[in-house]
């Protein structure tokens, strides 16, 4: 008797217990339905409760600002490739990345045996031409006289120009390399060429070291010239039409966002990129700013009281400094979607992504936050 009495007990202990357990089952199913990744559901009376409207994006004028981001840039006139056309060794250099340098300086120095060469046959072909200068006037006199035939007269014509064009051809290819033809002698005759800086600025870049072989085709230096530094911004295909030459620009650093830059829109790029994008560029108000290419900057355009597509304040949320809104998907169910805003103003925040057609929840967004962050968790 006590045995079964014992049976009884324990049974209806482990039917309590599994009675205990199917509440938290309830619970979890309840909350798999309500929350699942970027979508929240709510009854109509939690809709109620929290005074859930719903809504579409407008059109509003308003002074808005649009914020993209760019870089510090120089144009490319202020960029200088530093190469030697003919190749060489390098002799010396003493140049590091960061170097402040002067239009005329003499950034290295190369030597090769086809300089010797190149200045060989230009005093070579000078000679030479000395010859055929004095063979056509000679020429020349007898045809005048019929001396000698129109047939060697022409060939005394021909050899003269033909010098001429030589000697041309390779005092050109001297000054590629920085040897004055003019002052060349054989008393001059040098197996090193240096090599100099066209404009000023500073060295970017050193690819080459003392002892190294450059082709023609090889980069030595990079030098950049920051005296015209300028804003180029990155501006998505939907923005375009929003710009205007002239228009005013406010950038920062990621670094400094309290020290502002003040700067106007000079060139609009018409064309768009495979990203859907333009690039627009922008002079700085001031010069001598402490800036220096390849910095990234963040940048607030003013719009003018533009035409653009708003939502109220109250619709945007922001979760880890990002900016969302919630779509109505069905009855009382929502998703989250990530947008860009511009700067809010008058109760409106203007609305950089693509919203048309869709349904807005335009009030208490972030009571559909809450839910669906309180309950994931």
């Amino acid at each position: 008797m006590k045995n079964i009495i014992i049976v009884l007990l324990c049974t209806l202990f482990i039917y309590g217990c599994k009675e205990a357990g199917s509440p938290e089952k309830v619970v979890s199913s309840k909350v798999a339905e309500s929350v699942s990744g970027d979508i929240v559901t709510m009854t109509d009376q939690q809709s109620k409760n929290a005074k859930i409207e719903i809504g579409s994006p407008e059109q509003r004028d308003m002074h808005a600002v649009l914020k993209v981001t760019g870089k510090i840039d120089v144009p490319p006139q202020n960029l200088l490739s530093v190469s030697i056309p003919l190749g060489g060794y390098v002799k010396s250099m003493s140049l590091v990345s960061g170097q402040k340098v002067r239009k005329g300086d003499v950034l290295a120095v190369l030597e090769d045996p086809q300089y010797v060469q190149l200045q060989q046959d230009y005093l070579t072909a000078k000679a030479r031409l000395v010859y055929s200068a004095g063979e056509y006037e000679r020429q020349k006199q007898l045809n005048v006289n019929k001396a000698v035939s129109d047939k060697v007269f022409q060939q005394a014509t021909t050899d003269y120009e033909t010098q001429r064009i030589l000697l041309r051809s390779i005092g050109e290819k001297l000054q590629l390399i920085g040897i004055n033809p003019d002052k060349l002698s054989e008393g001059n005759i040098s197996r090193s060429v240096k090599v100099y800086s066209a404009i000023s600025g500073y060295v970017s870049s050193v690819n080459v070291n003392s002892g190294k072989y450059v082709n023609p085709t090889d980069v030595l230096f990079e030098i950049v010239n920051p005296d015209h530094l300028h804003l180029a911004l990155t501006i998505f295909e939907n923005d375009l039409k929003l710009l205007n030459i002239g228009q005013k620009v406010v950038c920062y650093g990621n670094g400094d966002k309290d020290t502002r830059y003040s700067a106007v829109i000079n060139i609009i790029n018409p064309g768009v990129n495979s990203d859907r994008a333009s690039e627009v560029h922008c002079h700085f108000v001031n010069n001598g700013l402490d800036l220096r290419p390849g910095m990234f900057m963040n940048a607030e355009i003013e719009l003018n009281n533009a035409n653009v597509t708003c939502l109220p304040v109250d619709a945007i949320v922001k979760w880890e400094n990002k900016d969302y809104v919630f779509s109505e998907i069905a009855n009382n169910t929502y998703k989250m979607i990530p947008v860009k805003v511009g700067a809010p103003s008058e109760g409106f925040v203007p609305v950089l992504s693509e919203l048309s057609g869709t349904k807005i929840v335009i009030h208490n967004a972030y009571a559909l936050l809450m839910k669906m962050k309180n309950t994931s968790e």
